[in-house]
């Protein structure tokens, strides 16, 4: 096609900041025909659709040349009866991450600041350069969890977004009642608070607050919660947010239209509807996560208390060299090189490989 109107021929011009916006890595599939079987690097559900679930999702799929429901009426309709909370006060969005993306885009723009610790979810930066906004990243104590005070002396009058992802990701560790109560009060009511919860349902400590208690009292909170962990539901995509209803408003303003097929919608109820056998599952893997953990400690690694359905082991330089040992004894786990990695807990199979591994690579290495 020849060029005309002057045009150079470089093609479209795209925003500056895209160069600058670091590409989310999903954690790598398991190898298919070769020595890996097990993938740890997700944080996946290992466990197949909660009963009735697979049944409510093919007669959904039954219809798939129709639109969804973009309202997800019944799926609100029901997560205000489970959770105790007004309709209004519920959005919906393609998991937990495309719900924080339209947190961003409802509170931040260019001038505006984010901030959350770091490390922690990779995708906050990312959301956070998208709607121009400036990401305020405040490192971890020594320990992994999130440093509030800090992030309570980064606030200025340009704060309009705040995430507090507990528990962390990847870390695992937690922040408790009192801790998130006294950052709270510091924080001025015109700032939301995002109380990402992805990884609820494994927390086990009575001393962690459920976030719903916590936006109740207060309207500048937000939670963040999603089908993709404990309930299974990674592929199908949905999430939510439970907050007042001017944000919960906003948040359906920036929502795509009809983002949540009606596959995940029916899904996502008959999960909720089989509550009994998710908490097993969930038991099952806490009980796998302790023995994964106590299993890492009586080998000499220093390791943080996990609530979450991973562990996280800080290897520094060496991280990429486990990773690889990893493959190569049968497990794919998510490398954060120079930093550490973040093991799922998956079947006990996979687990067993990664112990052995863990302990095999202390003893040549350290």
């Amino acid at each position: 096609m020849s060029e005309t109107n002057g045009t150079s021929g470089t093609g479209p011009r795209l925003r500056a900041v895209l160069e600058s916006i670091p590409t989310y890595r999903p954690g790598r599939p398991a190898a298919t025909g070769g020595p890996v079987a097990y993938k740890l690097s997700s944080n996946e559900n290992p466990y197949p659709p909660l009963p009735g679930v697979m049944e409510s999702a093919l007669a959904a799929a039954a219809s798939f040349n129709r639109y969804p429901d973009m309202a997800c009426g019944a799926l609100v309709e029901e997560l205000a009866e489970r959770f105790g909370v007004p309709t209004a006060h519920i959005a919906t969005g393609t998991g937990s991450v495309g719900v924080a993306q339209q947190l961003v885009q409802a509170t931040a723009g260019p001038g505006d600041e984010v901030i959350y610790a770091w490390r922690s979810f990779e995708a906050y930066p990312i959301i956070t350069q998208v709607s121009g906004a400036t990401s305020v990243q405040v490192p971890l104590t020594d320990g992994d969890v999130h440093d509030l005070d800090a992030m309570a002396d980064a606030i200025t009058d340009r704060t309009r977004l705040i995430f507090v992802c507990n528990p962390n990701n990847p870390t695992g560790t937690v922040v408790r009642r009192a801790e998130l109560e006294r950052f709270l009060d510091r924080v001025p009511s015109d700032v939301l608070v995002v109380l990402d919860e992805a990884y609820k349902e494994f927390i086990r400590d009575p001393e962690v607050p459920d976030g719903l208690a916590i936006y109740r009292e207060r309207p500048n909170v937000a939670v963040l919660r999603t089908f993709s962990k404990a309930y299974g539901l990674a592929g199908l995509r949905v999430g939510f947010a439970v907050a007042h209803e001017p944000v919960a408003a906003a948040l359906r303003k920036t929502a795509v239209p009809f983002g949540v097929s009606q596959v995940a919608q029916d899904a996502a109820v008959a999960s909720l509807r089989a509550e009994d056998e998710l908490l097993g599952r969930v038991g099952s893997l806490v009980c796998e996560r302790t023995r994964v953990y106590d299993g890492l400690v009586e080998q000499g690694w220093t390791v943080p208390e996990t609530h979450a359905n991973f562990v996280w082991l800080r290897l520094g330089e060496r991280t990429v060299d486990f990773a690889a040992a990893c493959e190569q004894a049968g497990v794919v786990v998510r490398p954060f090189p120079g930093e550490g990695v973040r093991v799922t807990i998956g079947e006990t199979e996979g687990n067993d490989i990664f112990l052995r591994t863990t302990e095999t690579f202390r003893k040549e290495h350290y």
